[in-house]
């Protein structure tokens, strides 16, 4: 297959061309600190959780390096149809701070996460 030139002129400008180019109106400094109605993106928030299941035991800790209050509920979602699915109360995890959350079904765990809250 044969490309004119002009084809292989336009290719040669669209790789040429960054993927991350900022718009002619978007170059101030501040230009990623600020959304499109001139509001603050989002700060980091969320304890970072390491989830272990011993059994039918499921242990979790979560540590929190942001500055804002993670409320923290452990969910454990059980195998068997009878056994009941448990949902944690809610811990707070401060500034720096770890946490620990334990839960358990009687018999086998089918699944187990961590949920966040403000």
């Amino acid at each position: 297959m044969r490309l004119s030139g002009a084809v292989l002129a336009a290719l040669a400008l669209l790789a040429a061309v960054p993927t991350g180019a900022a718009s002619l109106g978007d170059t101030g400094p501040d230009r990623h600190a600020r959304g499109k109605q001139g509001e603050r993106e989002p700060r980091p928030f969320g304890a970072e959780c390491r989830i272990g299941v011993h059994g039918s035991a499921v242990i979790a800790y979560c540590h929190n390096p942001y500055p804002e209050t993670d409320r923290l509920r452990l969910h454990v979602e059980c195998e068997r149809w009878w056994d009941i699915d448990v949902d944690s109360a809610p811990v707070e995890a401060g500034p720096a701070q770890t946490v620990r959350l334990a839960g358990r079904c009687w018999e086998e765990v089918r699944s187990a996460w961590v949920s966040h809250e403000k």
